[in-house]
């Protein structure tokens, strides 16, 4: 059995989730900082290799309405480049109000701004992960 890693992909921050081995539940991993293009490809890789991933998810953005908009269409071609280069399936997940499900989960927990914005990512990507394990539970 392989571990499911879990993104929430940013215009400028990858917030890394991954599984336990039984996919029961998710555990916020890392930030990636995108100022460097190119480089989360790399790190995302090195991430697959060390925690024996078999399968990816994607936070996908869709507006309130679950239309698809110009961000969701980013996370989408994202989803295709992560297919193509690392071999793996990726799912796409509904990520409508991850992130501020996960700010607010941090106010109330009394964070300051500036560690909030350290963290809200990686928790939003345990958040996308796990509601994804939780449905695959429920089958």
């Amino acid at each position: 059995m392989n571990k499911i890693l879990g993104l929430d992909y940013g215009d400028r921050r990858i917030g890394i989730a991954v599984s336990d081995i039984f996919g029961w539940t998710a555990q916020g991993l890392d930030v990636i900082d995108r100022k460097r293009e190119g480089n989360e490809l790399k790190r995302i890789e090195e991430i697959i290799q060390a925690n024996e991933i078999g399968e990816i998810v994607l936070g996908l953005p869709k507006n309130m309405n679950g239309t698809i908009g110009p961000r969701g269409e980013i996370c989408m071609a994202f989803a295709q480049t992560l297919q193509e280069t690392f071999n793996l399936p990726v799912h796409l997940w509904d990520e409508r109000l991850t992130t501020v499900s996960a700010e607010r989960t941090l106010i109330e927990a009394d964070m300051s701004r500036k560690k909030r914005k350290q963290v809200v990512d990686k928790l939003a990507a345990t958040l996308i992960l796990q509601n994804y394990l939780d449905s695959k539970m429920k089958r």
